[in-house]
């Protein structure tokens, strides 16, 4: 089975339960929900959507929001868009409000005038135009136009290098996080963060909001990569690669190094990595990946990401299905190619308590024993994610009769979540009735060894503490 988890955006082509049906049993595990885009009430329908086929098909699926973040825009044209050329000359008026042309257009971020200064490049459009700053006076920045193009309405700005002073969350934002706590999501992706008190201070408004979602940093800063990495991770509970304007602050020849980097620091540090942006673009107008593409997929996967994602291929292109059929399809082929020994995991390593101690002795007692499985029977779900963070081989069945931890494993790499209640009054009996379950399940069989961990209070959040070798 793909151990690797795919993340696919909700959009215009599929958000009907026809398609969303056929994306989860096409290896779909997670639904990304852009909050950038739509209502309210047509992301709580699609919310909505998404566990009653999940339900339908008793498969875990995880939802993540994404926040917008201060995504700084240009504002909208009188015909909306302009033609740029090289050497034109445009001005940027934050306090302009009214249509724009190709001499004068407003900017909705108020405070770039005291951002930026002379010779700054601006990048807009994910870097496809660039002006060079040339002069600032009040609200109005007078730039050059250096890389020329056609520049649509509400389009994006980066300045290269970073050094913008917006805050990672916006009033927008908090409002998400409100109605996002209703909703009682898995997953809330935090656009921009510059440092750890971004991540902090999103934790606290989504706990003051009664929301218990894990926090993904989206990472796509200067300042988040060159001075902050480490810390920003360390606070949330996973990263993702946001290679696009990543891309565009800190040019795209270092993302690859950067984006192995980040996924060996998330295995570092026992947080979860995803991978996003570009990963099959070719495939929003064409039914074939490009061989590019293929081993961008594959890379990531033999680098260790827990996830890969889809955005627009997803939420607006011509071919939703293809492109996760595709994505399934290269995962598990490049998962194949994983180097599953694990013994350098073990060379230095001191666990952080009891949890982590159990799950990295069930991980080399199984690889040892060449057993055919590890059963974790886990309340919150820490037990998988600990066993995730390294790459044995050996799938991981997780059981739990929590559903808020069912469907946030359904993140974790090489973990396989299953909902069970149980009657057992002590770990023993716990034990063999997840054995039992999983016989029925047709995953186990006769004779096969497997590694269970369990605490001896059944049930209890944190108890897990020991381990035992069945035969079933």
């Amino acid at each position: 089975m793909k151990q690797t988890k795919i993340i696919a955006t909700m959009g215009p082509v599929s958000s009907s339960l026809d398609m969303m049906e056929k994306l989860i049993k096409a290896g779909v595990n997670v639904f990304r929900l852009n909050f950038s885009h739509g209502t309210h009430e047509f992301k709580a329908e699609n919310i909505q959507n998404i566990r009653k086929i999940a339900a339908k098909l008793s498969v875990p699926v995880a939802i993540m929001g994404d926040l917008q973040g201060p995504k700084i825009r240009v504002s909208k044209f009188e015909n909306n868009q302009v033609d740029l050329a090289n050497g034109d000359v445009i001005v940027l008026d934050t306090a302009f409000d009214g249509l724009g042309n190709a001499k004068l257009v407003g900017v909705d971020y108020k405070e770039l005038a005291h951002d930026v200064k002379p010779q700054d490049i601006l990048l807009l459009d994910d870097g496809k135009i660039t002006f060079t700053v040339a002069k600032v006076e009040g609200s109005k920045i007078t730039c050059n136009v250096t890389q020329g193009g056609i520049l649509k309405n509400n389009k994006g700005i980066n300045k290269l290098g970073g050094g913008l002073t917006a805050p990672a969350l916006t009033e927008k934002d908090l409002d998400d996080i409100k109605f996002i706590a209703t909703q009682n999501l898995d997953y809330v992706a935090v656009s921009f963060p510059k440092e750890e008190g971004d991540i902090i201070f999103a934790r606290r408004k989504l706990v003051e909001a009664g929301s218990k979602a894990q926090i993904i940093a989206k990472i796509e800063r200067t300042e988040a990569v060159f001075k902050n990495l480490d810390a920003i991770i360390k606070a949330s509970d996973g990263v993702m690669v946001a290679r696009g304007d990543l891309a565009v602050e800190v040019g795209e020849a270092l993302v690859p190094g950067m984006q192995k980097k980040m996924i060996r620091l998330c295995h570092k540090y026992h947080k979860v990595s995803i991978v996003a942006t570009q990963m099959l673009e070719s495939m929003i107008e064409n039914p074939v990946a490009t061989r590019a593409e293929v081993s961008d997929i594959a890379n990531a996967v033999l680098d260790g990401t827990d996830a890969v994602m889809l955005s627009a291929e997803t939420a607006s292109g011509n071919y939703p299905l293809q492109a996760v059929e595709t994505m399934a399809r290269v995962c598990e082929e490049a998962e194949k190619m994983v180097d599953n020994n694990i013994e350098a995991h073990f060379v230095h390593e001191k666990f952080a308590n009891t949890q982590q101690t159990i799950s990295m002795a069930a991980l080399f007692t199984a690889y040892h024993m060449e057993a055919k499985a590890i059963v974790a029977l886990t309340t919150s779900g820490a037990t998988a994610r600990w066993m995730s963070r390294v790459i044995s081989g050996v799938p991981i069945y997780a059981i739990t009769d929590s559903q808020e931890a069912l469907q946030s494993m359904a993140m974790y790499r090489g973990v396989y979540p299953f909902f069970m209640q149980h009657r057992a009054t002590n770990s023993n009996e716990h034990a063999n009735e997840a054995c039992d379950f999983l016989r029925r399940q047709h995953i186990l069989a006769e004779g096969d060894m497997i590694i269970a961990t369990m605490g001896e209070r059944v049930s209890k959040i944190g108890s897990t503490n020991s381990l035992k070798i069945i035969k079933i």
